[in-house]
């Protein structure tokens, strides 16, 4: 009320008067508004141009394009406990094309009715435009979220926190159906491995790397993998959503593969020949890694015979491919190496990455947070962020 006049009615305690020159325009609103394309109401939600989807087949940007990618409102805008997801598909998509024949297989009579609408959204929504323009809104990915909700068994996508894995196997085993890229001698397929292993006392002293875990995890659980993988995916060991065995672990720039393909032609930690047999008690007592536990046929009769092995009971032979062998006195046995281009970690619940912008040893690092700012609170909006690392190949090397 005011000079006796009642000009509106609410709560107590829930309106002032204020001189009109004190008032302006809600500036979380005025940036979007003049540029709002298609959709009005999602450029007021989240605050950010967008122009709609981009069609064809777009390439990740490379030499001076990477630049254009780092920066505030870069990369993929969070939004709703969105982090699993956006982290995952900057990895999947933003520099590389490793998964890109999940956006142009055609569909076959096996595959859902929603596939192709489902591939439209992710190639032409969000990772042509992410490759484009550098930026995806929050309402793209959440029409991947809703479709994902809807047609695979996760729930909880379009709202709630999930891992990484549950993201994947809704979007790959389940929606895309696309080819698993692992193998194991086991018989089984994944579409990525979790390390498991019994945590050493000797763990604690020292940070452990991808690579001496891989190793360990791959001795523990007896199994090989049946070829070399065009894309391998590790999940690091824990025990649930709660625990983590290691408070830090040292990423690998390159993993080396060669001990745990199946038929791969392996050299003998003694005298460096080929391997034709493997002793698992052997690990770490001469040399590191599954190196250790490869020896030829001479090693395997003279340097394993010593009293000090006089327990091994776990020797077994190996398969090595007849053509090496026609080749074996006459070559070095060539090692397999995986290159690593994302880290997804997680730290109170949030998840981000680092990713390497382009391929090859010398390709920049850089960091993304899908939330790092934000602008207004309960009505407001996410800011993504795209950061150099330049001193990571350094550091990790």
């Amino acid at each position: 009320t005011f000079a006796g006049r009642r000009h509106f009615c609410c709560a107590a305690g829930k309106a002032i008067f204020v001189n009109l020159n004190m008032c302006h325009q809600d500036s979380r609103f005025l940036e979007s508004l003049a540029s709002s394309i298609g959709n009005p109401r999602a450029s007021i939600a989240f605050g950010c141009e967008d122009s709609g989807p981009i069609g064809g087949r777009v390439a990740p940007p490379s030499g001076s394009g990477v630049r254009a990618m780092i920066g505030r409102n870069k990369g993929i805008q969070g939004h709703q406990n969105s982090c699993y997801l956006d982290a995952t598909l900057f990895s999947m998509f933003a520099f590389t094309s490793v998964f890109d024949s999940l956006l142009f297989r055609p569909a076959t009579s096996s595959d859902i009715s929603s596939y192709s609408e489902v591939q439209e959204v992710l190639r032409e929504e969000i990772v042509n435009p992410l490759r484009t323009r550098m930026f995806v809104r929050a309402d793209r990915i959440m029409k991947l979220r809703t479709c994902l909700d809807n047609l695979s068994s996760v729930r909880g996508l379009t709202t709630e926190e999930k891992d990484p894995e549950e993201f994947l196997h809704s979007l790959l085993a389940q929606i895309l159906k696309a080819e698993p890229y692992l193998q194991l001698s086991s018989g089984q397929e994944a579409y990525h491995y979790q390390l498991f292993l019994d945590k050493d006392k000797e763990d604690d002293k020292v940070m452990p790397s991808v690579q001496y875990l891989f190793e360990r995890s791959f001795l523990t659980s007896d199994i090989k993998l049946k070829q070399v993988p065009s894309i391998l995916i590790l999940q690091m060991p824990r025990f649930g959503k709660e625990y983590k065995m290691y408070s830090r672990i040292l990423p690998s720039l390159l993993l080396d593969v060669t001990d745990v393909i199946e038929d791969s032609p392996r050299q003998c930690h003694v005298c460096g020949r080929v391997a034709y047999h493997e002793c698992a008690q052997c690990f770490g007592e001469c040399g590191s890694g599954l190196e250790s536990i490869a020896l030829c046929n001479t090693c395997v009769s003279k340097v394993h015979t010593h009293k000090k092995r006089g327990s091994h009971t776990s020797i077994r032979e190996l398969r090595v491919p007849a053509d090496y062998t026609i080749l074996a006195d006459h070559c070095t046995v060539p090692r397999i190496y995986m290159e690593l281009f994302a880290v997804v970690c997680i730290e109170t619940s949030h998840y981000v990455t680092f990713t390497r912008c382009g391929e090859g040893p010398e390709a920049p690092w850089c960091f993304f947070d899908s939330m790092a700012d934000r602008k207004g609170e309960q009505h407001g909006y996410n800011i993504p962020l795209v950061q150099e690392c330049a001193e990571l190949q350094e550091r990790l090397g």
